[in-house]
């Protein structure tokens, strides 16, 4: 649980760095993006291969570390429907914060798709299994009657 909250704390500077740093020249290429695709079209049809990777791979990245912590800190967002939400709510604040606030930035919903996406791929892979781990499920006193779990005997 400490290491969690360690990664976490770590990640969430890290977060702050990449989100909501301003970008002064930035600023006149960034534009708000509200439709879903849009930006990841645009990244996939640039012709710098590695710029596409860094912009696309790093939101997803980006996501990761909800999909991996979230069980693990907080057992009740454990359930990848939980996961989800949490993260799109969460980077959906990060994107209004970056596009209202913080020069040379502007809210892109397919950062919040991507970043999500992330989150939903480091729960899979990994957090559930943490999470469980962390976490086990308790044994209610009804599992002895409805087979669903050991019978106690």
């Amino acid at each position: 649980m400490l290491l969690a909250f360690i990664a976490t704390a770590a990640f969430s500077v890290v977060l702050a760095r990449l989100t909501l740093e301003p970008s002064a020249a930035s600023e006149p290429l960034t534009h708000s993006n509200l439709r879903p695709g849009d930006s990841i079209r645009d990244y996939l049809a640039q012709p710098a291969f590695r710029d596409t990777v860094k912009q696309l791979g790093g939101n997803l990245l980006l996501g990761v570390p909800f999909g991996v912590l979230l069980p693990v800190l907080l057992p009740r967002t454990r359930g990848l429907l939980r996961v989800v939400l949490v993260t799109g709510v969460v980077m959906t604040l990060v994107e209004l914060v970056q596009g209202s606030l913080v020069t040379g930035r502007a809210f892109d919903i397919d950062d919040v798709i991507l970043n999500t996406t992330g989150a939903l791929l480091g729960y899979l892979v990994l957090g559930r299994r943490l999470g469980r781990a962390v976490h086990p499920r308790r044994r209610h006193w009804w599992h002895g009657w409805t087979g669903s779990g050991k019978s106690r005997g």
